[in-house]
């Protein structure tokens, strides 16, 4: 019965989909829809085996399109290849690949967006870029130890990058103390609360 709900999110997109472009709403709708039936599935999903069963669907914030948003990206080419910190000693290696400037809620911001030195070499993964960071909601109403957003290398003349914080998502860490998560660093703090994405894991919602 805990994929009824998710099936049925998944029918009434499509069914718009016949009639019309699908909306904002409905393409995070989906997005959410995919987070679901993976952590829903036993061989991917992060949940340890009691979770699961009591697994029904991850709790997100109202989906709101002014968390999407356009920001000025400049690459940083000299930046130097560093240690991440994870929550274990693995130190995984990435490079900060540019820096995205933007303007939420009448507040200018900025993000440092990092390129893994390992996966830039897997071409599934040769376009992959990692925005980890923490905001206000941290430890209340989202998991303590930040979120993430995954954005690909923009093309060779682009100077806006669309950040998306409704597709916002909880590191691995958060559902199970087995993993080890990369440590947003200090310059990705947001003094501000960003209200998308995926809320913190409660275990019986």
């Amino acid at each position: 019965m805990k994929h009824f709900f998710l099936a049925l999110l998944i029918i009434t997109f499509f069914g718009n989909c016949t009639t019309q472009k699908p909306s904002y709403e409905d393409e995070i709708k989906l997005h959410q829809y995919e987070l679901n039936t993976q952590y829903s599935d036993e061989n991917e999903s992060p949940l340890t085996k009691e979770d699961l069963k009591l697994f029904k669907a991850l709790d997100f914030f109202q989906i709101d399109k002014n968390y999407q948003v356009n920001a000025t990206f400049e690459l940083t080419p000299d930046a130097p290849i560093f240690e991440m910190k994870t929550t274990t000693q693995r130190l995984p290696l990435y490079k900060q690949y540019g820096i995205a400037k933007f303007t939420l809620n009448g507040k200018e911001l900025s993000l440092s967006v990092y390129q893994n030195q390992n996966l830039m070499a897997d071409i599934e993964y040769e376009d992959y870029l990692f925005i980890p960071f923490n905001d206000k909601t941290n430890g209340t109403l989202s998991y303590g130890g930040g979120r993430y957003i995954d954005v690909k290398i923009p093309s060779k003349n682009e100077k806006i990058m669309v950040i998306d914080f409704n597709k916002s998502y909880n590191p691995y860490c958060a559902y199970n103390g087995k993993y080890s998560c990369p440590v947003p660093p200090k310059e990705n703090n947001l003094e501000v609360k960003i209200l998308a994405g995926v809320k913190a894991y409660d275990k019986h919602h």
